[in-house]
């Protein structure tokens, strides 16, 4: 293969975002062997001081990698969109060849016998898997620490969360370690990672992209299945949408699944937005607000139509996610694990229960009934809004070591109140990065109805057009004393 990147350009290659990779190795300016050798070097550099890849798969990635070298030759440009392109899977994802922990040492030899839907896609999309990135431990907490493998590092910041349960994800596309990845979202879990790194993540409609796993349990709680779901994180949203349309569609392996249309139908225009700046009326840092105002102007900007009116019941559709996630099953669940639990896991979940409050059998099922109005009263609201602008959390990345603590947890979840409205109704969300403050990310989300995806994509799109990228960074050697 001939290469004609120059030297100083190769060893920038982590800079560079999955489709300008994989158009580079297509036009075979460098090859796929190159971009993971890249890759690898980096993770070499950056993340023994951020601590966000807990497994390198360096041996397959390479042998992958030559592969997808001489398929280049072979096939010349008929070549799958991600062809030769690295990517990061979450440590809850089944990745063959590396045990799927959740963080938890009760997991540290639970191999899977199969790669998780979403790895196989990206892998039949041309992709090739690095490693496992580090999620809080069962990925409860908003803040990313695993018995494992221990705490991941705000890139930004080290005395501020990298969030969770996605922040090694987030944390490794941030610093470059990785151009593409996934996670999974059930109470914020990528779009608060997105905010406290700086990056991009897709949030999708349940039923969008598959989730199963190889591993027992195979199916999880009714709350659990309703609210949470898989998506993928990146710098750029072109990569995003490039990931969406790999990761889409039906499987047997996950009866939620859909075979719905990447776009829906076009909008008169200009298409209006509802500006959201403090959910609830309850309380937002300026940090925060600055960025949501931001993105609404850059929108206005685009040709959307800006309109500062809140959708319904936004407090409540956060309150039913608590209660939907307080059902039985999952409580009987939680107790027979908590002497596999760490203290710090065991601390946040006595606390998130609590703020729950009382396990009423009446109020739970009522639960499911509320989500469905709450849905149907959004729906109609989205039929004059297609789009909402938003916070993900009110407020910015908490110092490390304050997230637990008396009255610490039912601070979090009032702070993430909007991102959690967005869980219990399955709709989809996209977060984007508007900006940087006092020296952390402004990203805020936008919001559309089900399985309009491509609404989110596209003022995503127009937003990151006007005001860039702000990441790849080389970690900031911030601290402050909590």
């Amino acid at each position: 293969m001939t290469i004609t990147r120059d030297s100083a350009t190769m060893s920038d290659l982590w800079r560079m975002g999955a489709l300008e990779l994989s158009e580079e190795i297509r036009k075979r300016v460098v090859s796929s062997r190159e971009v993971v050798e890249a890759h690898l070097r980096r993770i070499e550099e950056v993340n023994p001081a951020i601590n966000a890849i807990t497994v390198v798969l360096a041996d397959q990635a390479l042998e992958a990698a030559e592969r997808a070298d001489r398929i280049s030759i072979a096939s010349g440009d008929r070549l799958p969109l991600l062809h030769g392109v690295p990517f990061t899977v979450k440590e809850n994802i089944d990745l063959e060849g590396t045990p799927t922990t959740h963080g938890l040492k009760a997991l540290a030899e639970a191999y899977p016998s199969r790669d998780a839907p979403v790895v196989e896609r990206l892998k039949t999309a041309g992709g090739i898997p690095l490693g496992h990135t580090n999620c809080s431990t069962i990925t409860v907490r908003w803040h990313t620490e695993s018995e494992i493998w221990g705490s991941t590092v705000n890139p930004w910041n080290r005395s501020r969360t990298p969030g969770a349960s996605s922040g090694g994800e987030a944390a490794a596309l941030a610093t470059g370690m990785s151009p593409l990845g996934v996670g999974n979202d059930g109470l914020g879990s990528l779009r608060w990672p997105a905010q406290c790194c700086g990056v991009t993540a897709l949030k999708p409609t349940i039923g969008r992209i598959p989730h199963a796993g190889s591993l027992e349990p195979a199916d999880s709680a009714i709350g659990i299945q309703l609210t949470s779901v898989q998506g993928p994180m990146a710098r750029e949203i072109a990569d995003l949408r490039a990931a969406f349309a790999a990761l889409t569609g039906p499987t047997w392996r996950d009866p939620w699944t859909v075979p719905a249309p990447l776009r829906g139908p076009e909008l008169l225009e200009p298409i209006r937005v509802a500006l959201v700046t403090d959910p609830g009326g309850q309380g937002v840092s300026a940090q925060v607000e600055e960025g949501v105002r931001t993105a609404a102007a850059t929108l206005e900007a685009a040709g959307y139509w800006i309109e500062e009116i809140a959708p319904p019941s936004i407090d409540e559709a956060a309150r039913i996610l608590l209660d939907m996630l307080n059902t039985p099953d999952i409580r009987a669940m939680r107790e027979m694990m908590a002497p596999l639990l760490p203290a710090e896991t065991q601390e946040f979940l006595t606390d998130f229960y609590q703020a729950a409050g009382d396990p009423d059998p009446v109020r739970i099922l009522q639960s499911f009934v509320v989500r469905q109005s709450l849905l149907r009263a959004w729906s109609e609201f989205l039929e004059a809004h297609p789009l909402v602008v938003a916070p993900i959390a009110t407020d910015v990345p908490f110092l490390v070591g304050t997230d637990l603590g008396e009255g610490r947890v039912a601070e979090t979840i009032h702070m993430m109140r909007m991102a959690m409205a967005i869980n219990a109704m399955g709709l989809p969300a996209v977060a984007v990065p508007v900006g940087v403050r006092d020296g952390l990310p402004q990203v805020v989300q936008i919001i559309a109805g089900r399985y309009r995806e491509d609404l989110c994509l596209d003022a995503a799109q127009a937003v990151e057009d006007r005001l860039g990228v702000i990441t790849p960074i080389d970690p900031i050697q911030v601290e402050e004393k909590p």
